[in-house]
């Protein structure tokens, strides 16, 4: 009788257990859950702080408070991309939006910096973008958090959970990336640049912020395109296409760029492929539009980096890329008959990348310095054997 009894007081105190387990563990869940969400969102907001901080610096050494509060309003700056409803003519209105920002930017930069010489001030407009991206990212982390905590949802709150070691990843490349920019120092994304400027003893200007040079590879006559550096630029790659097109009959074209590697690819490798290698939208489909047409062959030769190289600080494993690409394109300019006009094309950022061979001079030790410091960080961050 009394084993009954206890029996009946175990099940009882089971049920309760049961149920308060299954009330309060999803509330306790959630707490846990919001307390860590809570802590990476404030960590970006840090981070898109010194991000703003680091332009206002380039902007003067000695910021003072309306300077940094421009900034701060600035960086809150927003695109409302094209309709699509009628998709007719959208590549140019998105290629016309672009040219608008890339307008609002330029001259903000002339408004806060005007003493700043040309360089300086693109160094500014590009760390700026950098930290517009990074607020961006801090503000949709932000407001997923708040409507996790708003409407106590659980399931909103594992999502960004589960999203924010890559969130922080990304957000952690912005904040390089906008040091890199407002010192000028070559990123991963430069490595088209960087890779055709090798194949150039002499260069000048031939469109908006593009610059040409001229090489024979095996008597294949090809003009070599990159955008203007080694301030920030990407350069309107489309107008000096359609500039040598007009003089000259081009049997082939070449795209060099940084293109996101797959985990387990190492970074640095080159492939070969076809197709108008370009990030971006607006240029690459106003160049393909001329070129699919006309039947004219594109080669594309990619350097493999990884989704945060491409903006932080060029590494040695994707500096030392250099040799196979040129190799690459050699190899691809052979695919032309002798006596054929090529273009090659180094797509990317030039921030650190000057306009030909002799102006590469000594950029070797920038990068080793740079990816020494990286791997001192990384090094740091790791900490213990775990």
């Amino acid at each position: 009788m009394q084993l009954m009894q206890s029996d009946i007081f175990g099940m009882v105190v089971w049920f309760v257990m049961l149920f308060v387990f299954f009330f309060f563990y999803p509330r306790l869940m959630l707490a846990q859950l919001i307390f860590k969400i809570e802590q990476s969102a404030r960590k970006m907001e840090i981070m898109s702080e010194h991000a703003n901080a680091m332009a206002a610096r380039k902007i003067n050494k000695r910021p003072h408070r309306e300077l940094k509060q421009s900034v701060d309003n600035f960086t809150d700056i927003f695109v409302v991309e094209p309709s699509a409803i009628d998709p007719y003519g959208l590549v140019r209105k998105v290629d016309q939006t672009i040219r608008q920002m890339e307008t609002r930017f330029d001259y903000f930069v002339d408004e806060v910096a005007k003493d700043k010489s040309y360089e300086e001030k693109q160094e500014i407009n590009y760390g700026l973008r950098a930290a517009v991206g990074l607020r961006q990212i801090s503000k949709m982390v932000r407001h997923f958090v708040e409507i996790a905590k708003k409407f106590k949802n659980l399931q909103i709150a594992m999502i960004l959970q589960m999203q924010l070691p890559i969130i922080e990843k990304i957000a952690e490349s912005e904040l390089h990336g906008t040091e890199a920019f407002v010192n000028g120092w070559p990123i991963g994304d430069s490595i088209g640049p960087l890779v055709a400027a090798s194949l150039i003893d002499k260069s000048k200007e031939l469109a908006e912020d593009v610059y040409m040079g001229e090489k024979v590879i095996d008597g294949r006559r090809c003009f070599v395109l990159k955008a203007n550096g080694p301030a920030p630029h990407l350069g309107r790659i489309d107008e000096a296409m359609e500039a040598v097109m007009k003089k000259h009959r081009i049997a082939r074209v070449i795209t060099i760029d940084a293109a996101q590697k797959l985990e387990g690819e190492k970074t640095g490798s080159v492939a070969e492929g076809i197709g108008f290698a370009m990030g971006g939208i607006g240029q690459r489909e106003l160049i393909e539009n001329v070129l699919l047409p006309k039947r004219i062959p594109i080669d594309s030769i990619v350097i493999k980096v990884g989704m945060a190289e491409a903006i932080e600080p060029m590494r040695k494993s994707i500096y030392h890329a250099v040799p196979k690409a040129v190799a690459a394109v050699e190899k691809a300019a052979g695919r032309a008959k002798r006596g054929e006009k090529v273009i090659v094309i180094g797509v990317g950022n030039s921030c650190g990348i000057g306009n030909s061979k002799k102006e590469l001079d000594g950029l070797k030790d920038i990068v080793t310095e740079l990816d020494k410091k990286i791997k001192e960080a990384e090094a740091q961050k790791k900490g213990g054997w775990f």
